[in-house]
């Protein structure tokens, strides 16, 4: 018994120091250390393998350096890097700007939407459908040496890319695509960009990337493709015109030199196969509930 007094003793000093005046605030502090550490971790994930992850060592070595620098009395040492770190708190926003809105877009695409059954058979049949006549206009086009830059949104909207072109809002076809293509026409210069299977607008003008590290053989086609997809979560295709060679880009990521069977893959894993998936997890989720 002395044992146990002695532990609940202990139990109610901690929940003292701790301001734990009753049992509902020990769960509450437990939802709350959960809830940072999540954010933390999810913190983590974003900047992991970024330049954002770059920046973060830099600041942990400037505060280190600041407690080092206080710890053994180097003054103005100290002045300097305090300064440093109050000026990185204005600059925060901007130098992290592409992660922070990644981030806030990732947050919005999130939510409770993958625990619904988005697609129905029939979107999904009209996704296959617009799949292979992307992949018959890309081989085309690849065999002609026709440039091309077709952009699919997903998750993230691009409005304001969409509103760059002339709209059309016509269904996605190998004709339509080829003539949009052929060189020496109005629209051939710019971006298709295709939404809810249907071709939303021609000749649009995206952002280019920013990554200073591409190869230079890379031409404006590229960059573009790559440039939407730092910013959202669409799924570009590229056909050099040069070379022939078709690419596509996803999440700041160039993939070359796809086959017609490589690219009707890479479609489907990211059009079709993800939100299969999504189906398939809600329809267990709801027989085991049942």
């Amino acid at each position: 018994m002395a044992d146990i007094s002695n532990v609940r003793e202990f139990f109610i000093l901690i929940g003292n120091y701790l301001g734990l005046e009753k049992p509902l605030d020990f769960f509450l502090m437990i939802i709350d250390i959960g809830i940072i550490s999540y954010i933390v971790y999810k913190v983590i994930q974003l900047v992991r393998e970024t330049r954002a992850m770059q920046l973060v060592k830099g600041i942990l070595i400037i505060v280190i350096g600041l407690k080092v620098a206080q710890l053994i009395g180097l003054k103005t040492v100290a002045f300097i890097l305090e300064g440093a770190i109050s000026l990185l708190g204005f600059s925060l926003i901007v130098i992290f700007q592409p992660e922070l809105r990644r981030g806030l877009e990732k947050i919005g695409n999130s939510g409770f939407q993958n625990l619904l059954p988005l697609d129905s058979d029939e979107d999904q049949l009209r996704t296959t459908a617009a799949i292979e006549e992307i992949v018959k206009c890309c081989t085309h086009l690849s065999q002609e040496y026709i440039g091309a830059l077709i952009v699919i949104e997903r998750n993230t909207k691009i409005g304001d890319v969409i509103n760059t072109g002339t709209q059309m809002d016509a269904i996605i076809s190998y004709e339509l695509l080829t003539n949009i293509f052929t060189p020496n026409t109005p629209l051939h210069d710019g971006a298709v960009i295709i939404r809810n299977n249907k071709i939303k607008a021609a000749g649009c003008y995206l952002p280019l990337t920013e990554n200073t590290t591409l190869s230079k053989e890379l031409g404006t086609r590229h960059r573009a493709a790559l440039g939407i997809t730092e910013v959202s979560d669409a799924i570009s295709i590229v056909v050099s015109e040069e070379s022939g060679k078709i690419s596509y880009a996803h999440n700041g990521n160039l993939t070359r030199n796809l086959t017609p069977d490589t690219l009707r893959k890479a479609l489907y894993r990211f059009l079709i196969d993800k939100n299969t998936n999504k189906k398939r997890f809600w329809f267990r989720k709801v027989k085991t509930n049942d």
